[in-house]
């Protein structure tokens, strides 16, 4: 018998964690080119090679770091750890990973409200349009943070020279971007 509690965490294996996103966290050595690699490493509390360390561990204490960490956020998932990884270790697969943990287990960072409304609004715009709608995404990320006179200075010139179209361009086949939104959302809920 182990001398870690028990608990019904959402990461609570490395095998789980293999099943849902095919990243084997145990192939990382700790060589550290992820994280002296990573552009945002610098921002982290936690940079990728410790995010793996850390999993590797499958201590819940340290799961539960990094499920309120705000590294899992401000991943970009630019791929330069995947790329420089040895053992081609899909980071950023992990990364989102754990932030839909994150979110699921309601222990996401409260500094990171601003990069989950973002989201949020970005996947509305495409859900709506079947692509990028930008003054949409602008609107509802305004509304969703509150940051209503950010940018004002801006957005009269970047109107002016044809950057936010205030119409929408819809594009055809929106119904199977939907069904897209709709699968995957109902796949989520059968998880919970």
């Amino acid at each position: 018998m182990s001398d870690r509690q028990e608990t019904d965490h959402p990461l609570s294996s490395n095998d789980e964690i293999r099943m849902k996103t095919g990243v084997i966290v145990n192939k990382c050595y700790q060589c550290g080119k992820c994280s002296a690699g990573c552009p945002v490493a610098s921002e982290m509390d936690y940079p990728p090679s410790l995010v793996l360390r850390m999993l590797q561990t499958g201590d819940p204490i340290q799961l539960d770091k990094l499920l309120r960490s705000m590294s899992i956020w401000l991943c970009v998932s630019c791929e330069m750890c995947v790329t420089r990884c040895p053992m081609e270790i899909d980071i950023p697969s992990l990364m989102d990973h754990l932030r839909q943990e994150s979110i699921k287990a309601k222990k996401t960072n409260p500094k990171a409200k601003k990069i989950i409304a973002f989201h949020k609004s970005f996947l509305d715009s495409i859900n709506f349009t079947g692509r990028l709608y930008e003054v949409g995404l602008i609107a509802d990320y305004k509304l969703r943070t509150g940051a209503m006179a950010q940018d004002v200075k801006v957005a009269p010139k970047m109107f002016i020279k044809g950057k936010l179209n205030p119409v929408p361009e819809l594009i055809g086949g929106r119904k199977k971007v939907a069904a897209i939104f709709n699968k995957t959302i109902k796949g989520k809920e059968e998880e919970l």
